[in-house]
Formats: structure tokens, C-alpha cells, sequence
């Protein structure tokens, strides 16, 4: 079982959490002028990255706040936790933990 440090509650399974996605999409600017196709990227396009990926994450059982995760693809390593809207860390993203 994957153990998830939330930032304001500290570590907990991960059964307590839901996962919401990847981080940092920008929605579109102005929505009324956005054409189907951008709508479509926007709503289903993710980059599926094989190693660091940026994800969010909601403490569904615990504090509820929803917060980030900087995450390896392949080994599962959480490299870093840091709240939503903060920006997110630098790491090499095609690198190999």
C-alpha cells in the first residue's frame, strides 16, 4: 500500500485519499470562445509521463484539503508534497529514480 504524507495531517494509506488527476492544467482563459477541439484537449489530454509526475490529491478520510504530489511513474517514490496553487518543484521529469 502506497503511504501518502499529507501536508496538514501527516502520512496516512492511501486508501484514505482520492486521487484527482494530474496537476497545474490551465483552464481555458476565456471558456466562451474556446472551440470544441481545445475544450476537448483541456478536458481529456494528459501528458502520461514515464517517470516524475505532478498529481493532485484530496484527504477524502482525513483533513479533505486538496493538496500536490511530485511522483515517479515508474518506482511510485513521492519525490515531494506542497499545497495546490504553490508552484511546483524542479525536477529533471524524464529521469529514472
Amino acid at each position: 500500500m502506497l503511504l501518502i504524507p499529507c501536508p496538514y495531517c501527516g502520512e496516512r494509506a492511501e486508501s484514505e485519499f482520492s486521487y484527482g488527476g494530474e496537476a497545474h492544467i490551465a483552464r481555458p482563459a476565456d471558456p466562451e470562445k474556446t472551440s470544441d477541439a481545445d475544450w476537448a484537449d483541456y478536458l481529456y489530454t494528459r501528458t502520461n509521463t514515464k517517470g516524475v509526475y505532478f498529481e493532485r490529491w484530496m484527504h477524502a478520510h482525513g483533513c479533505r484539503r486538496w493538496f500536490n504530489i511530485a511522483r515517479h511513474t515508474v518506482s511510485y517514490d513521492i519525490l515531494a508534497v506542497y499545497e495546490t496553487g504553490a508552484p511546483p518543484p524542479k525536477f529533471d521529469t524524464k529521469s529514472e529514480v
